[in-house]
């Protein structure tokens, strides 16, 4: 990652410019015919939400300040992938099945700027998404996609993520989920 490229948590004042990187993933997943955010998700109560509880973060250009990149990480788990269909987790692991300790660190909300995209910033966002669940001693990562998203499948398996299996938002929508384990 570039020298003057910043991770840090997403702060208030970030939450506008947050919510134009949605909008431009949401329009080229919408040009691609793919149906992921076209309802609105993530609105900007989530966003909002991710702020004020400290799992936003984003990427900035320390030089001019400019927000490249957004992304969730939480150490908590979600509900969603209790349940896995159509495979299993790598690790094998649910929330049910460890109570409020979970051992994977969940990736969402993940969104590049389209002047961005290319430039190593996935790379940068799984890494720090790595790290980070490494030091609350997680064994891995999961996350989960539309199963139209070829863009972000292909990024998931460059990036050593194994295809697990199908989970359910609360929804009700697919989508696919995978797992690296760490």
């Amino acid at each position: 990652m570039d020298k003057d490229l910043i991770i840090r948590k997403a702060a208030e004042s970030d939450i506008d410019a947050v919510m134009e990187i949605i909008a431009e993933a949401r329009g080229t997943m919408a040009k691609l015919g793919i149906d992921q955010w076209q309802d609105g998700y993530p609105q900007r109560e989530i966003i909002e939400n991710d702020v004020r509880e400290g799992f936003s973060y984003c990427i900035e250009n320390s030089r001019n300040g400019e927000i490249l990149a957004t992304f969730g990480v939480f150490t908590a788990g979600d509900l969603c992938y209790d349940k896995i269909f159509c495979g299993e987790w790598t690790t094998g692991e649910s929330l049910s099945s460890l109570g409020e300790s979970v051992s994977y660190t969940a990736i969402h909300r993940v969104a590049i700027s389209v002047k961005s995209r290319g430039q190593g910033l996935s790379t940068a966002i799984i890494d720090f998404a790595a790290d980070k669940a490494r030091n609350k001693g997680k064994k891995s990562l999961r996350i989960d996609t539309h199963e139209g998203n070829v863009v972000m499948r292909r990024m998931l398996e460059k990036h050593g993520f194994i295809h697990c299996g199908t989970i359910y938002l609360e929804s009700g929508d697919a989508r696919v989920a995978y797992e690296k384990v760490l």
